[in-house]
């Protein structure tokens, strides 16, 4: 069984001490994981402990308990704080309201009411988690939100930016009936605009907004029978793919089309003219062919519009082109940057068994081969990496170009080129975050006297953000930032209590803290003993 973990602030130690002793709090589902005896305490020890809940009295030195609880809503909204009060004070009580505080208790509390209101507390808790996980609310959620994540998928398809492995997956998760077929064609409808005519009724106006949704429907009805395929509007127009299947043809698919295309001017007194692309032989590459599609509408101008162009009429078949996509360099860069030497084979050797595949002249080969070098050049530049540290002078490189029928060589030459570069620049990072927390650490070095020296303000000088300084910081130096900032102005204070002959009060405004008492606070902890305690030992 899992607990809410529960921390209690209290200036009073035989006070935290009576509550978590006389609370049975695993029979309630808690867990104290921690206590703090003033407000700047307990905001530490949240920090590190991540607490579900709060318990802090309203009166507490340093830093009070409405001051703590507006600090809590700042940073961690979610947490559920309960606040003790000796004072039946509206003014206490509507400031506590204001800062969404769970519960106001005014003391004296016995064991009983304090269960109760824990056990309300819990409740809650159980009731946010619950509606959260409730898989019911998210299932329909989901269901009403379908339709549109299903276009929003269909579009990303269309436009190349769907990951090859993920696209029959989503299509079966969408309920998108294309898969299992001989091959994918994609159809763009284009609605022409009808000329306005001065004066037009404005109930004419909007019908003419309608005009796109009844050119669907009507492509639906016309379709269903023979043919299995989705549509949806795209930015082009309405994009259509189909899947042709052993009973149906492409020839009698792209008819059915010049068929629509009479139907909408007959009916629905429309123009539409519809581009078609090249045949995809997997799903994967539906996206070239709706790309064709689209090229095949910039032939309107020649052969006009109102019909039906096949791009294959247009354009001669281009066949075994041997080209890399920008999205395959950029998936090559992405590995050579964040990879693991196990991706980066792979991906090298995908993009390299294209070679075989195309079944193109040796020529295209070699220009291919210059592309792949090229793109971890490109990436070497900028990272102004040193070349002769990746392309030692006695490779022959160019001996492996002029026989460009050696694959193989030439991939693991690859291969071990951008492994080489991968861990160059994991190097890099690590001497890079090293030295952005030297630089966080020098900061802290000169500027620990001001008081609101913060993980924000560091931040802002690193160009960083919190979250991740934060993370790196404790990574490298083995200490969260609070602690090692007060590290810092204790071990300065040590040395001004040697050293001079300052009061108490100023040596801490000279550290950074503008409480003498929270000063002594913390030095005690740390120390054993008071400041003016440890100058005359």
């Amino acid at each position: 069984m899992s607990y809410y973990r529960i921390l209690l602030a209290d200036d009073e130690e035989e006070v935290r001490k009576a509550i978590i002793r006389k609370i049975d709090w695993e029979n309630i589902g808690f867990q104290v994981v921690g206590d703090a005896d003033n407000g700047e305490e307990a905001l530490e020890k949240i920090e590190q402990l991540k607490p579900d809940v709060v318990m802090t009295d309203i009166r507490m030195p340093y830093m009070d308990g409405l001051t703590l609880t507006a600090r809590i809503r700042q940073k961690y909204p979610s947490i559920k704080v309960l606040i003790f009060s000796g004072y039946d004070d509206f003014e206490y009580a509507q400031q506590a309201i204001k800062l969404n505080v769970t519960e106001y208790i005014l003391k004296p509390v016995n064991v009983e009411e304090l269960t109760e209101i824990l056990h309300r507390v819990r409740d809650s808790l159980n009731e946010e988690i619950e509606h959260r996980r409730n898989v019911r609310l998210l299932r329909e959620s989901y269901m009403n939100s379908l339709p549109i994540i299903r276009e929003l998928f269909l579009n990303d398809l269309v436009r190349g930016n769907v990951l090859e492995e993920e696209v029959s997956p989503k299509l079966e998760e969408y309920g998108v009936d294309i898969l299992g077929a001989r091959k994918w064609l994609v159809a763009v409808i284009c609605v022409e605009p009808e000329e306005r005519e001065e004066g037009q009724p404005l109930s004419r106006q909007q019908e003419q907004k309608l005009i796109p949704i009844s050119v669907r429907q009507l492509v639906e009805d016309n379709l269903k029978e023979y043919f299995r395929f989705t549509i949806f509007n795209s930015t082009v127009g309405i994009t259509l793919i189909a899947a042709i299947d052993e009973g149906n043809t492409q020839t009698g698919f792209i008819d059915l089309l010049g068929d629509i295309c009479k139907e909408t001017r007959r009916i629905l007194e429309v123009t539409v003219t519809i581009g078609v692309g090249h045949s995809s032989p997997v799903p994967e590459q539906i996206g070239k062919s709706y790309q064709a599609a689209v090229d095949a509408l910039g032939y309107k101008a020649i052969v006009g519009a109102g019909g039906t162009i096949y791009i294959n009429d247009m354009e001669p078949v281009s066949r075994g082109k041997l080209k890399l996509e920008e999205k395959d360099e950029a998936e090559l860069e992405a590995q050579i940057k964040f990879g693991t030497p196990e991706t980066i084979e792979a991906e090298v050797r995908g993009l390299a068994l294209r070679m075989d595949d195309a079944k193109v002249h040796a020529n295209q080969c070699k220009v291919y081969m210059l592309s792949l070098v090229g793109c971890i050049t490109r990436l070497m530049q900028q990272y102004d990496m040193d070349l002769r540290h990746i392309f030692d002078e006695d490779e022959g490189f160019m001996k492996l170009l002029e026989n460009g029928q050696n694959r193989e060589e030439f991939t693991a030459w690859l291969i071990d080129k951008a492994c080489r570069m991968n861990e160059a620049m994991n190097r890099r990072r690590d001497t890079a975050t090293r030295q952005v927390i030297e630089e966080a650490k020098l900061y802290i070095q000169e500027h620990y006297p001001d008081p609101d020296l913060s993980v924000e303000m560091i931040c802002r000088q690193l160009h960083m953000s919190p979250a991740y300084f934060s993370t790196m910081f404790r990574k490298e130096t083995g200490k969260t930032y609070v602690a090692y900032l007060t590290e810092v102005r204790l071990g300065k204070a040590v040395e001004l209590l040697n050293e001079t002959n300052d009061k108490t009060y100023v040596i801490a405004r000279k550290v950074g803290y503008q409480e003498q008492n929270y000063f002594s606070y913390v030095f005690k902890k740390k120390y054993g003993v008071s400041p003016t305690k440890f100058r005359n030992v």
